[in-house]
Order: structure tokens, then sequence, then C-alpha cells
């Protein structure tokens, strides 16, 4: 399984934008795309500009098929300007 942690700092303007966005976009791939096994959107409570998301896919293949999908492009178009800053990590998922 490959595993993607991102952080993602959301401009202070934006954030009750970004939130419905995100979870949006999360639930259509989580339902369109079998190949996506887990996509949890995480909040920090002390700061809620702060956003994690957690996505386990099936392997890099298909991750890079996520990011190329019509669906992903309108999201990130949509929330682009809202992110002040966004730090992507990927990992090889070893247990389960």
């Amino acid at each position: 399984m490959f595993a993607v942690f991102e952080t993602v700092q959301i401009k202070h303007h934006a954030i009750d934008d970004f939130l419905p966005a995100v979870l949006q976009n999360a639930k259509q791939t989580l339902e369109g795309d079998p190949n996506c096994h887990q996509f949890d959107v995480c909040l920090n409570p002390d700061r809620r500009d702060e956003i994690y998301l957690y996505e386990l896919y099936t392997n890099r293949v298909a991750f890079d098929a996520h990011l190329d999908s019509h669906t992903f492009k309108i999201f990130s178009a949509y929330v682009d300007p809202m992110i002040a800053a966004k730090t992507v990590r990927t990992l090889t998922r070893v247990y389960p």
C-alpha cells in the first residue's frame, strides 16, 4: 500500500471554504476510486487553519492516477489559492 500524509496550512480567511471542499474531495475519492482505501481529514483543535490528510492507495500508480483525475484537478484549482503552505510525504505501508 502507498500512504500519503499531507499537512496543509490554510489562509486564515479561507478555512470556512476549504474545509467543505476537502471533505467533498475525500468523500468523492473514497466512493469513486476503488484504489483509494482510506482518506482521513483531521483538524488541529488548537489551530483551525491546519489540516492533516491521510490517504491510502493500492500503489503509487493509483495515487498518480488520482492526481491526474478530472475530479482532483477541479478540486485543486478551487483550493490552491486558499493554501498558504503544504507538506506532502509519501510512504510505503508495511503493516498491517
